[in-house]
């Protein structure tokens, strides 16, 4: 059938994705690797900033007395790196992970899923080398800004491919993988640095930095086995290579109707989306993200800011607070004798939550979860900050260390919230929400929200929390609870549910009801059958491809039933 001939798709909804194969949990879950890079860069930076060696190789201070005396503390408190060169350090990664997931999109259209996180593993690697050789700030910086690049890539295209290839009814739990891989990303930097913290030479941060060479060379190498998206090759009007990538994902013969069916939907679907918005330009394709009216659920600008939202709201719940200054502000309180291990701890029940994502988002739906969520985030937070501010905070001898363990107990119930909900739904509904014309500059501008925000944070916390600025300590919790509260009202009255649905189904519920009632909606017609190809067929060419995403989109657009009717 590659080769050419007719498919024929299907009116029955029931029909339109093959079987769910072990294959294609396998590829997804090698796919969610990619979650290691974000993960792991985000957990290796905090736990540095807290390492002695690296304080005075990049400080040039020299290490404090050991004594007790005022003086001798005083040397001790000063011993830490400046807040400028913390905020710096860690905004730099997410300034250069925001650009990337912007221009990944763009080259996710032009070179495909695949090449682009292929791309963005080797930007990554020139990234870690210059990370690995520095001994100055200057190079640092570069260094990280770069591996942000790679990473921006990476995060952004991994959560579009997972989405396109997952079988819908194990899509949530599938794309659940990549957040649970990033726990373990940061689980194990702090395993690394913490290892390593008491070396007293350049191995004490040049080995965390290190390790993560060989997250690239797994994924990139890794990405050479898997089959290219099918719903790529369908943008840009390769059908038989779509029809074999098909194939290949879900395990099933080319001839098997189940192919013929999918395929039929996919290419209905692009069919009936390139004749709601028209193709033009490269100016035309970015402006297409925000057509239409914001009111209505189903427009593209209303699915741009759903998406952009979201991650936005997933960084204001402060979670990378506790993982990129977790180290700094547990020494900060001046109440916890080991803030590594504390910070280890927390990482702990990161990863241990976040399985729990995988049948909570098929069971109860991504919807419910981000309400349940930010529920159980604000309240713990709140508590925090309350115990922080009372019976919690610091008076030498006399401070009460059980009041100390509930701060530390409750701002692990509120990792394990957002690990189980927040965390792993944000990247699921993002890589659902979009139609296929706009998908890939969808996943990449909402994926640059998420680091544009992360980057805001991570710039402004040193300030909000050092002794020299804001000094919030504690009291910052209130501020991430409040910020809670917004992200519950967000995901009431904008997130629709879109557990059980195909891609496709999902385009069709979001033009039919609004997000409140989406959990009711069920599919009762399919895109082939609308758009005639149940009876008339789609021909498979057996010669020469178009060149480009946007000829192809432009003839189909012009192929299109000229008096389909735009719900």
């Amino acid at each position: 059938m590659a080769g050419g001939g007719v498919i024929h798709g299907t009116a029955d909804t029931s029909r339109i994705e093959a079987p769910v194969t072990m294959k294609a949990y396998l590829m997804c879950a090698f796919a969610a690797f990619g979650g290691i890079f974000f993960g792991y860069d985000t957990g290796w930076m905090g736990g540095i900033m807290g390492m002695k060696y690296y304080i005075r190789e990049y400080t040039k201070l020299a290490y404090p007395p050991t004594g007790t005396s005022a003086a001798d503390v005083a040397l001790q408190d000063a011993f830490v790196l400046p807040g400028w060169q913390q905020s710096l350090l860690t905004g730099i990664l997410s300034c250069g992970t925001f650009f990337g997931a912007i221009i990944a999109g763009d080259v996710a259209d032009r070179i495909g899923r695949r090449w682009t996180i292929i791309s963005g593993c080797i930007t990554f690697t020139v990234g870690c080398i210059l990370e690995t050789a520095s001994t100055t700030l200057a190079v640092m910086v570069v260094g990280r800004l770069i591996a942000g690049a790679g990473v921006g890539f990476i995060s952004a295209i991994i959560i579009l491919y997972m989405s396109e290839i997952a079988p819908k009814r194990v899509r949530g739990a599938l794309v659940s993988g990549y957040q649970f891989c990033i726990t373990i990303g940061i689980l194990l930097a702090n395993c690394v640095v913490y290892a390593t913290q008491n070396r007293d030479d350049t191995g004490s941060y040049r080995i965390p930095i290190a390790v993560q060479f060989l997250w690239a060379l797994i994924l990139g190498v890794g990405l050479f086995l898997l089959p290219e998206s099918p719903r790529y090759y369908v943008k840009k009007g390769k059908l038989d290579l779509a029809a074999k990538s098909l194939s290949s994902v879900r395990g099933q013969p080319i001839e098997s109707e189940y192919i013929q069916d999918e395929l039929a939907e996919i290419i209905a679907n692009h069919e009936y989306e390139l004749s709601v918005v028209p193709q033009g330009s490269y100016l035309a394709s970015w402006t297409n993200c925000f057509q239409g009216s914001i009111l209505h659920a189903s427009s593209n600008i209303r699915r741009t800011l759903l998406g952009m939202g979201l991650q936005m709201m997933q960084q204001l719940t402060g979670i990378n607070f506790i993982f990129y200054y977790g180290v700094v502000f547990f020494k900060s309180l001046n109440t916890i004798n080991n803030p590594f291990l504390i910070s280890l701890i927390t990482t702990l029940v990161n990863v241990c939550s976040t399985p729990i994502s995988f049948w909570l988002v098929e069971r109860v739906g991504r919807r419910n979860l981000l309400i349940f969520g930010g529920t159980g985030m604000v309240i713990s937070q709140y508590i925090v900050g309350i115990v922080g501010v009372t019976v919690g905070q610091d008076k030498g001898d006399a401070t009460n260390h059980k009041a100390v363990a509930s701060m530390i107990a409750f701002i692990c119930i509120n990792i394990s919230m957002f690990a189980s909900t927040w965390g792993p739904c944000a990247w699921v509904v993002i890589g659902e929400i979009f139609p296929l014309p706009i998908r890939s500059r969808g996943v990449g501008l909402s994926t640059s929200s998420n680091w544009f925000w992360n980057c805001i944070i991570a710039i402004i916390t040193p300030y909000l929390v050092d002794k020299q600025y804001a000094n919030l300590s504690s009291k910052i919790f209130f501020m991430w609870g409040s910020l809670c509260i917004i992200s519950v009202a967000f995901a009431y009255f904008l997130v629709p549910e879109t557990k059980g649905l195909s891609l496709e189904q999902v385009d069709r519920m979001l033009e039919e009801v609004n997000p409140r009632n989406s959990r009711k909606w069920v599919p009762h017609s399919t895109f082939a059958a609308e758009m005639g190809l149940v009876e008339k067929g789609i021909p498979l060419p057996g010669g020469e491809k178009t060149d480009s995403a946007e000829e192809t989109e432009i003839e189909a657009h012009n192929a299109a039933p000229a008096s389909r009717e735009v719900v």
